[in-house]
């Protein structure tokens, strides 16, 4: 089993391109859009269980340039 994550990611300007790029070298998305509004990419991917939520996220995706910042909306199984 596996936690489902959505994050949002703002890039340094100009390098949105770059970053997607990375990420999908990477191979840790489900998902991967290019987004208008504050946030630049959206990306839906899922974590193992037993992987710290937070560690995961910042080892294995904050580290690329580019990134400026990121916000992550945890999933939960409703129905």
């Amino acid at each position: 089993m596996s936690t489902c994550a959505f994050v949002q990611i703002r890039c340094t300007p100009g390098r949105t391109y770059k970053v997607a790029e990375a990420i999908a070298l990477r191979e840790l998305h489900s998902e991967l859009f290019s987004t208008s509004g504050e946030w630049d990419l959206l990306m839906k991917l899922y974590i193992p269980e037993d992987e710290d939520v937070g560690k995961y996220i910042n080892e294995q995706l904050l580290d690329i340039p580019g990134i400026e910042r990121s916000l992550t909306t945890l999933t939960f199984k409703a129905f």
